[in-house]
């Protein structure tokens, strides 16, 4: 696989004494094809990676944010009303409390809201407004860039 052997030759000369010797060859083929293949599982993994529930948001020509926060809350607010944190679901009433939870060692932890584009102005502005009011300051708005 990775080298060959040479055969017994009368022109190889009187050092070798017609022994077998190895080649300093490495044969890339699988090499390659092995590349290809973790290429592939990549480029079909990526985008199963994004965030976990699935919203249709609005497009918008800000800029992105640049922060040193690498782990940011993000809050999701679906077409049919429902609140998730990262990816498990929210009773009534109990946004406030988890956030609270999540950033008693951080308070200056950035939360991120993704409302679905069909959700009104005013359900959106009332989840930021909750959360601000309890005295988080560094909410974005999250919107795919056009």
């Amino acid at each position: 696989m990775g080298s060959t052997l040479t055969t017994k030759t009368r022109s190889r000369g009187r050092r070798t004494g017609g022994t077998y010797r190895p080649m300093a060859e490495i044969n890339v083929t699988p090499l390659v094809d092995v590349m290809l293949v973790l290429l592939i599982v990549f480029m079909v993994a990526a985008p199963l990676l994004t965030a976990g529930v699935p919203v249709d948001l609005p497009n918008s020509k800000a800029k992105a944010i640049h922060d040193e926060d690498n782990r940011p809350i993000e809050v999701t607010v679906t077409k049919d009303d429902k609140i998730f944190i990262g990816e498990t679901e929210v009773k009534d009433g109990n946004l406030i409390n988890l956030l609270r939870a999540m950033t008693e060692t951080n308070s200056e932890r950035r939360i991120y809201i993704r409302g679905d584009r069909s959700l009104s102005y005013g359900k959106v502005m009332q989840i930021i407004g909750d959360i601000n009011g309890a005295g988080f300051n560094k909410v974005a708005l999250i919107s795919e860039s056009k």
